[in-house]
């Protein structure tokens, strides 16, 4: 079984790579672009598909997410 983790910062957070992303896009001529953020995609298998969600939840909680700073999100991949 495959999972797959967005992690992105909460949208009260300030996000200085995403800044620098829309500035870089702006300088290389791409007009339109609004605002940027920038996040991270976390691919797992898992051996046992026995209550997957949770225990990928848990790993987000534990080590895969700042909660304080960051949102996460669990998807399952076929």
């Amino acid at each position: 079984m495959k999972a797959r983790i967005i992690v992105t910062l909460k949208q009260s957070v300030l996000d200085p790579q995403g800044q620098a992303i829309e500035g870089a896009l702006a300088a290389l001529g791409f007009d339109g672009v609004g605002s940027v953020r920038q996040g991270k995609i976390i691919d797992i298998e898992l051996s046992d598909p026995a209550d997957a969600e949770t225990r990928l939840n848990a790993m987000c909680e534990k080590l895969l997410a700042n909660t304080v700073i960051e949102d996460y999100r669990v998807e399952m991949v076929e």
